[in-house]
């Protein structure tokens, strides 16, 4: 063998060794034995997205709503029928059943007596038709062949007749039993509660059109109208008490779902309820409720409120600025903190002050140690100060939300040391494939390397290369 070639055998000996050694570092500092904490990377979150403050986020049971008129009911009058007198004005109140306007009476009575004095006018016409019809088949009977032709005819035309002046009659009857109905009913009444408003005078309504000549809006200031998704419908019943919160202040107001709408609600560009897709295939219906206050002080038509199901719940406790669910609380003897990120991007503890709990949501104040702007860290036990925070997930090196465990080893690590990576080439950039190497025997190594740089392989010195090689191994070993 050429001295050439041992000095290559040596050196392909070498590159397995190192690539060993250095993989074997690496995966030294992969498994967390000898990673700086700098390296490893924590996931976090804007406090602002985890704030449990009412003035941010609805629970499940939270829904949106918004003060409105009472309901108000159209009162329609018979165009058929003449108004002889409205007996109310704007602004009276009425209850159900209360007489609102009443129709001209004579004119219907005489409407009734013209219906009347015509079917009387048929039936004695059918009766005069049947004496002619038996006084013709009398004479038919003595007549010719010709004759009793013509008679036939005659008879067959006031059997016509008869029969329809017999469906006259019935329809008549059926427009006296409406007109004697009228006169027992020449009064239109209150069908709800509550106060008269846009009443019209019947010159007014044929001048506008239409057929409504006055409205009756429910009695009460205001009604809430909330909005609830087909997937939230279990809570919303007739009869179930709910807390109205303000989104302006603390004001809180118990009441109670009067009615619920099953008809589905048409969602708009400028509706607040709206999901804001177009693809009705991927939405689910929403449907509206109304609630009714135990009183309205405070309450503003068009003012958006929070509607929660009353469940006993502690309604004093007024959640704004930051409150942030217990779990993220850690104890360091008598002081409370989170894990934040810094202004350099690192983990800290940050010490936090506590204000008020809420035992039944979970869920606590920060008075003061954070801002909304910040980001924190679930408490993990493998997390460290000095880390490196991420708020990309796929970065992280210890598991997010995973309480109770030591063991890091699973997170997979980018930047800083671990970036840099061993690719097996040697240094002159040639690719050297290690795993090959290693199962190779010496003769094949030779082979391989002497390809790898072009070199053409020496037949007549073949014998005597094995030799030489097994002496350089010896020499590498001592």
């Amino acid at each position: 063998m050429t001295t050439k070639k041992r000095i290559c055998t040596v050196i392909i000996v070498l590159v397995i060794v190192c690539t060993v050694c250095v993989g074997g570092f690496f995966v030294w500092k992969k498994t967390g034995k000898g990673g700086s904490k700098s390296s490893q990377k924590v996931y976090v979150q804007k406090v602002s997205s985890l704030n449990t403050a009412s003035d941010f986020k609805l629970s499940n049971r939270s829904f949106l709503g918004v003060v409105e008129a009472q309901e108000s009911v159209d009162v329609k009058y018979d165009s058929s029928k003449t108004v002889a007198e409205i007996l109310v004005k704007n602004g009276d109140s009425v209850k159900k059943g209360d007489k609102l306007l009443t129709y001209d009476v004579e004119a219907i009575n005489l409407q009734l007596e013209q219906a009347k004095l015509e079917v009387e006018r048929l039936q004695n016409e059918i009766a005069s038709n049947k004496s002619q019809i038996a006084e013709l088949e009398k004479e038919k009977k003595n007549a010719d062949q010709d004759a009793a032709v013509s008679y036939t005819t005659q008879i067959l035309s006031l059997q016509s007749d008869n029969a329809k002046n017999e469906y006259d009659i019935k329809a008549k009857n059926v427009e006296i039993k409406k007109l004697e109905a009228s006169t027992k009913n020449a009064y239109v009444t209150a069908s709800i509660d509550g106060t008269v408003k846009n009443v019209k005078t019947v010159d007014k309504l044929q001048q506008d059109g239409g057929d409504v000549i006055m409205q009756i809006t429910e009695e009460g200031d205001y009604r809430i109208k909330g909005r609830f998704n087909e997937q939230n419908s279990k809570d919303i019943m007739q009869g179930v008490s709910v807390i109205v919160k303000s989104r302006l202040d603390d004001s809180t107001w118990k009441g109670e779902i009067t009615s619920v709408d099953t008809s589905p609600q048409k969602n708009s560009g400028d509706d607040i309820y709206s999901f804001g897709s177009s693809d009705e295939m991927s939405q689910s219906s929403n449907y509206a409720f109304y609630v009714k206050p135990e009183n309205f002080d405070g309450l503003m038509l068009g003012q958006h409120v929070l509607i929660e199901i009353d469940n006993g719940q502690d309604t004093s406790i007024n959640k704004t600025g930051i409150w942030l669910y217990s779990d993220f609380i850690c104890k360091d003897g008598k002081k409370n903190y989170v894990w934040a990120k810094d202004k350099d991007g690192k983990i800290e503890k940050r010490y936090v002050e506590i204000g008020q709990k809420d035992e039944d949501n979970g869920d606590c104040e920060i008075k003061s140690g954070l801002e909304k702007g910040d980001y924190i860290a679930y408490p993990d036990k493998s997390i460290e100060e000095g880390m490196t925070a991420t708020t990309n997930e796929a970065d992280v090196s210890v598991p997010p939300n995973d309480l109770g465990t030591d063991d890091n080893s699973d997170g997979d690590t980018e930047g800083g040391d671990e970036d840099i990576a061993f690719d097996g080439s040697d240094e002159d950039g040639m690719a050297i494939d290690e795993d090959m190497l290693a199962s190779m025997t010496d003769e094949e190594i030779e082979e391989y390397f002497n390809k790898l740089y072009g070199e053409e392989e020496n037949a007549e010195n073949a014998d005597g290369e094995n030799a030489d090689a097994a002496d350089a191994d010896a020499a590498f070993a001592e």
